[in-house]
């Protein structure tokens, strides 16, 4: 198959173009080769490249940015997705598309189903929706693959986050009020290509198994890292002093996938245990 892998650079594309140019044909496109906000851009891009699949992993993705930053961030998250239909609409060519467990308020208490009720409560969760809206309305063929809580090795992350911090203070403060799901970006990957291979089309929820809050979380990564003099701190995220709003509860179910696969996603503490295996030296440099 000839894929076109938009945002190739980043912690998401990099994988994606790993797993998929194994059995594929896969170009990889980044900001520096066009820009989504255009529609003549895209146009042109996918026209040169002609692919079979878009798969999308450019994004604004600056959640507190968002805020303040309103226009740039729907130009990328919404009109971007809008132009990418419209580029693919005509030509038939099926695209995938992440989006966030934020599109949803966090008040459900139990994990999100792809039908359940969406209600962001902050800027990035309503660009994100923007664009969902705009893919549904235009494609005829896409893959909407909402996911959460992402970690890798090509990008900026909360696993490295921590042990940087870790290294340079003896104390952590750490929200214990939201709860999602870790995901590794190499496993989100697997289970896109088994959506492209099988010919998948609709809404998929997909994240690693399992939930924690961010606290439980950075207990993990400090386990797995082997540090141990570290004093971490419940808080919660009123004490935080940050723009935009999170969900108290953005859980996603994968029950989805795996019954239309027969495939499940692996939990998120063996996920996150041999991402630090593998990765520890550039973790901890």
């Amino acid at each position: 198959m000839k894929i076109l892998v938009l945002g190739h650079k980043g912690m998401l594309g990099h994988d994606l173009v790993r797993r998929l140019s194994s059995d594929h044909e896969v170009t990889g496109k980044d900001i520096d080769d066009f820009d989504i906000a255009s529609l003549a851009d895209c146009r042109e891009l996918i026209g040169a490249v002609c692919p079979e699949c878009v798969i999308n992993a450019a994004a604004y993705t600056d959640v507190d940015g968002c805020e303040t930053d309103r226009e740039a961030c729907f130009s990328v998250n919404a009109e971007g997705v809008k132009n990418l239909a419209l580029s693919c609409g005509q030509k038939g060519i099926r695209i995938v598309h992440f989006s966030t467990d934020y599109v949803f308020d966090g008040t459900k208490k139990k994990p999100y189903a792809e039908g359940d009720l969406t209600n962001p409560i902050n800027v990035y969760g309503e660009s994100k929706f923007q664009g969902e809206r705009y893919l549904r309305e235009l494609s005829d063929h896409f893959v909407l693959v909402r996911t959460a809580w992402l970690y890798g090795r090509n990008g900026k992350n909360f696993v490295r986050t921590i042990l940087e911090k870790a290294r340079n203070s003896g104390t952590l403060d750490v929200v214990t009020d939201q709860v999602g799901s870790p995901t590794w970006t190499r496993d989100l990957a697997g289970a896109v290509k088994v959506l492209v291979e099988g010919g998948h089309e609709g809404i998929f929820h997909l994240t690693n198994r399992g939930k924690c809050s961010w606290f439980d979380y950075t207990l993990k990564i400090l386990q797995y890292a082997d540090i141990k003099d570290v004093e971490v701190r419940p808080i919660t995220s009123d004490r935080l002093t940050r723009k935009a709003l999170r969900p108290g509860y953005s859980v996603l179910s994968n029950r989805k996938f795996s019954d239309l696969t027969s495939k499940t996603m692996r939990y998120w503490q063996i996920a996150l245990s041999d991402f630090i295996s593998e990765n520890k030296a550039w973790l901890l440099s």
